[in-house]
């Protein structure tokens, strides 16, 4: 009823929803559904691409807009087969299209020269064949496009040397022939001998066909353009970096190349996923060596600074070298893929040991939940007192607290954490977390600061002591309170149906800020005042976990709730430093601290008691709220409603 009310009284914006909605509907999701049909997907990588679902931005794979039009389409390593579909061009909104590493075959479309938008095209290691269409000529804001490791044929177009935005061009691998253009933005330059290396050997000439892979440069370019070849033996040869390597700190670490991590992981097999998230997949891989790595592949976030980012980022956690910090061995850095190199944990992750244990292991024993407890508290240390500029993990929880052969705690995942200028008290920038792990000052301002972490910490340590998830935690008390926190779920999903509704008067950013930041406050809040509810009352077997089957020590349990809800405090500046958290995880100062601020709580509670008698819940204005990004737990109560 609400909602046609609204339309009633706003025609203008039905007729823009009408044909805002048209448009999304008529090309951008026909156009992918049109590549489904014509897709063999064994491992239903395009599942989600269902037609039924009216909104194309939802689906995996596919990124859009403020204004939902499609803006990249990335789907590698998915073990796809079958042909492209000339509906691809219709998205003329389309900047990334990327379908690496599978076993499409088929021409390339004529019509992708429509995507004039595009800045990044990459079929690479497939079964392409036919020609390289002339049209790609139009796609003047092209930047990277890798047609290597197919079977294409014919001569390499005049047009392509229009484009003057090209950086990188890889064509190596296929069965061209013809002259190099020599013209327009390419020139010719010393051939390589069949060994890859500059110059003599085949006394080649460098126009002669297929012969001699021939190395091209762009005038026009800041970047070597690549162009190899071969007439009918296929060399097993990758390039896909620049020729020139940034100067990196790189220390001990090791530049792998993209071939070695892809046959260490089957081509990114789905088979060898451990783990995803915000920022990327995980795999578990086997080099040459023997050695059995973890590989985690980036998001691709193509971004102004995002080559220098991820250099700072490489050098930052070189850099962080402790027994409880999860160790860099290499990375792997390409025009398309960003990828980073970790011995791999034998025993996987706090929360697979907890929550993704099969019934063959064995749970984790109370001394060893201490002890990852403490191990946890001292990498966390580490970070934000030894490391000059200090690192803020931001989204520490319990996925990120990995285990080696000693089920000794290793902290990962801070990869992609922010530096902080010790003159600094915190940084701004764009919120990436969970929802219930999220410290609320972090998510109301973008504000994060070495409390952001403490607070994410104390949220692993009551996932630690009692075996559940953060939302599942904050339902241990009696049935009133049970049904409290369902009428808050209730409510978010009622309040979500109306994000569609500002959808259409432009106000989705205050709409999807004031969801989230409520709801993390309202979890949060109910979490701490049910294990602060049971403590007192002495509850803990309610707490502990029931794996534990009551093999623990109560006196050092209700110690490390005491830590978890210090550290837990709503305000920043009631948290302790890691470094006071790791010294009371070790039994020193917690009970003076613990009664102090038991002491502080009673004198605001009389004085709001006293001065503010009819107060209600508080909820933050959220006018000047910043977007939430990736805050992968916010469909929580969705899933259990």
């Amino acid at each position: 009823m609400v909602f046609l009310i609204l339309l009633q009284s706003r025609k203008p914006v039905d007729k823009f929803w009408y044909d805002e909605f048209n448009d999304w509907i008529m090309i951008r999701g026909d156009a992918l559904h049109a590549l489904k049909n014509n897709l063999a997907d064994p491992n239903n990588v395009l599942q989600s691409w269902d037609p039924t679902l009216d909104n194309p931005c939802r689906w995996f794979n596919v990124t859009c807009n403020n204004e939902y039009s499609v803006t990249r389409v990335e789907v590698g390593n998915a073990n796809l087969s079958g042909k492209l579909v000339p509906d691809l061009g219709l998205l003329t909104n389309l900047q990334f299209l990327e379908l690496v590493g599978n076993n499409i075959s088929g021409v390339i479309p004529e019509e992708l020269g429509n995507l004039t938008n595009l800045v990044c095209l990459n079929l690479s290691l497939n079964a392409l064949t036919g020609h390289i269409p002339t049209t790609l000529g139009k796609l003047q804001k092209l930047r990277f496009l890798s047609l290597n490791d197919n079977s294409l044929t014919g001569q390499i177009p005049m047009a392509l040397t229009t484009i003057h935005t090209l950086q990188v061009l890889d064509l190596s691998n296929n069965r061209l022939e013809g002259n190099i253009p020599i013209n327009g933005s390419f020139l010719v330059f010393t051939p390589m001998s069949d060994s890859g290396g500059v110059g003599g050997g085949g006394g080649a000439v460098p126009v002669i066909v297929g012969v001699v892979p021939i190395a091209v440069f762009s005038v026009s370019a800041p970047v070597i353009i690549y162009v190899l070849w071969r007439n009918r033996k296929r060399q097993h040869l990758s390039i896909n970096r620049p020729a020139k390597r940034p100067e990196f700190n790189l220390g001990q670490l090791k530049w792998f190349s993209l071939r070695e991590l892809q046959e260490a992981t089957d081509f990114f097999s789905e088979k060898n996923v451990v783990g995803s998230g915000g920022s990327g997949r995980v795999y578990k891989g086997r080099l040459d060596d023997g050695s059995v790595v973890a590989i985690k592949r980036l998001k691709q976030r193509r971004t102004q600074g995002g080559l220098q980012q991820f250099q700072t980022e490489v050098e930052m956690v070189s850099m962080a070298v402790h027994r409880n910090l999860l160790r860099l061995r290499g990375f792997c850095l390409t025009p398309t893929e960003r990828l980073l190199v970790y011995p791999f944990m034998l025993n996987g992750s706090v929360r697979s040991c907890l929550r993704e244990r099969p019934e063959s292991q064995a749970p984790l024993d109370w001394g060893v939940r201490k002890r990852i407890a403490l191990g946890a508290a001292r990498g966390l240390e580490y970070l934000h007192d030894h490391c000059n500029p200090k690192i803020i993990h931001r989204d520490l929880k319990a996925a990120d607290i990995l285990l080696d052969e000693n089920f000794d705690a290793v902290v990962g995942g801070f990869g992609l954490a922010k530096l902080m200028d010790y003159k600094d008290t915190h940084v701004i920038t764009a919120v990436r977390g969970t929802i219930g792990h999220i410290a609320p000052e972090y998510l109301s301002s973008g504000r994060a600061s070495e409390k952001t972490d403490v607070f994410g910490y104390g949220i692993m340590l009551l996932e630690l002591i009692t075996g559940q998830k953060a939302v599942d935690i904050a339902r241990f008390a009696n049935d009133d309170d049970v049904m409290l926190l369902d009428w808050i779920c209730a409510v978010f999903l009622s309040v979500e149906i109306i994000i569609f509704l500002l959808h259409l008067v432009g106000q989705k950013q205050d709409a999807r800020n004031t969801i989230a930041e409520i709801h993390n406050f309202n979890l949060v809040a109910m979490l701490t005042f049910q294990v602060e509810g049971l403590l007192k009352e002495k509850k803990l077997e309610t707490l502990v976990d029931s794996d534990l089957q009551g093999n623990y020590i109560k006196e050092e349990v209700e110690q490390l709730m005491q830590v978890a809800l210090l550290c837990t405090q709503s305000t920043p500046m009631g948290r302790p430093k890691m470094g006071e958290v790791v010294r009371m995880v070790e039994g020193d100062g917690l009970a003076e601290r613990w009664e102090d601020w038991q002491k502080r709580k009673m004198f605001n509670q009389e004085f709001n008691n006293t001065h503010h008698p009819n107060v209600k819940w508080f909820i933050p204005d959220s006018t000047s709220r910043i977007l939430p990004d990736e805050l992968s737990g916010l469909y929580q109560c969705q899933q259990q409603w």
